[in-house]
């Protein structure tokens, strides 16, 4: 690969075969960095590499690593002695296993790295490594040394090239203990159906399209003070957060979405977004008592005048069945002594 320097120099063995490559590193940080200046005066602020013993500042040259043993012993360590370490990976990346690309955990994942092949005698068993990888559809698991210390890859095609993943120990990542919520939460079928129609609304991206927008707004910044202008006006800050009601936002959600592609959203989408109730208030509590007092008064009202209603009812009826049957007994008797014939004296 032409104007790229390479960070190390090697092999990759794949089991009788080796390979001869130049490792490269695959991505590159456009964050903006600054520098540590004194507020007064601007002055740069530089950290010096002095010797604790001599007291005075040295070159890089003469810097070299050690290890500092329990008692503060510091032990020298060289780079020859870090090549001739008693590890097969110390200039070889050593496949051990081929296995498919879902079985990495993305939480293991590193740098990235490009292999380039190393020379026109390793362009025949560098492609036949690659188009082998592209035909099982798998992944292979390399150990490596890089740095001081073994390392575990992951090796896969892109394109025309080989690429290599640093991944992390699986010791080294860390369980997801005490992260999830420790409250019990139901979630409806329904706020479901209404979080999967967000998703398919909001499709999916082309990872092209997306740039950092934070540094673009530090680059107008700095572009401002360079030429002595204001710095760009702040947007107004989004109003306090809400507790929302989950389905209407969720609705909420899905009709702006369906709004911002051209396409108009279903009547049933419609929702507004209300907060959810609050914990009852003293005034609260006071009318919803004088609420309940009132009620008891009127039914207890209507009781009275019902009841009152069934008296007077009950005490005409039987008044008026009183007064009516000694008149019935008596018409009843003047009936029978009619009806009697009179006995003629002989």
């Amino acid at each position: 690969m032409p104007h790229v320097r390479s960070i190390w120099n090697g092999a990759i063995s794949f089991g009788l075969v080796s390979i001869p490559i130049k490792l490269v590193n695959a991505t590159e940080s456009h964050a903006i960095s600054f520098r540590q200046i004194h507020t007064e005066d601007g002055g740069r602020i530089r950290y010096r590499k002095v010797c604790e013993l001599e007291d005075r500042e040295v070159s890089g040259a003469e810097i070299g690593k050690g290890y500092e043993g329990a008692d503060g012993t510091i032990i020298p360590v060289t780079d020859e002695d870090l090549a001739h370490l008693p590890i097969p990976t110390a200039r070889t990346i050593e496949i051990v296993a081929f296995v498919p690309a879902d079985r990495i955990d993305p939480l293991q994942m590193d740098a990235a790295y490009y292999l380039a092949a190393g020379g026109a005698q390793a362009a025949k068993p560098y492609t036949l490594l690659r188009e082998a990888l592209k035909r099982s559809n798998k992944v292979a698991i390399a150990k490596y040394a890089l740095r001081g210390r073994e390392r575990l890859g992951m090796l896969r095609v892109v394109g025309d090239a080989i690429a290599m993943h640093g991944l992390l120990w699986p010791d080294e990542v860390r369980a997801p203990e005490g992260v999830a919520p420790d409250t019990d939460v139901t979630v409806r079928d329904k706020e479901l159906d209404l979080a999967d129609a967000l998703m398919d609304t909001l499709g999916e991206v082309d990872l092209e399209d997306l740039h950092d927008e934070y540094r673009q707004a530090l680059e107008e910044v700095i572009a401002a003070k360079v030429s002595g202008e204001a710095p760009p006006e702040t947007p107004a800050a989004a109003p306090a957060g809400k507790v929302l009601d989950l389905m209407a936002a969720l609705e909420k959600s899905v009709r702006a979405a369906k709004e911002s592609r051209g396409e108009e959203p279903a009547p049933e989408e419609t929702a507004e977004i209300t907060p959810i109730d609050k914990k009852p208030t003293s005034r609260t509590k006071k009318t919803a008592a004088s609420q309940k007092k009132s009620t008891a008064q009127s039914a207890q009202s209507t009781q009275k005048k019902t009841a009152s209603r069934t008296t007077k009812t009950t005490a005409k009826s039987t008044t008026g069945s009183t007064a009516k049957s000694p008149s019935r007994a008596a018409s009843k008797q003047t009936a029978a002594k009619k009806a009697t014939p009179r006995k003629r004296t002989a």
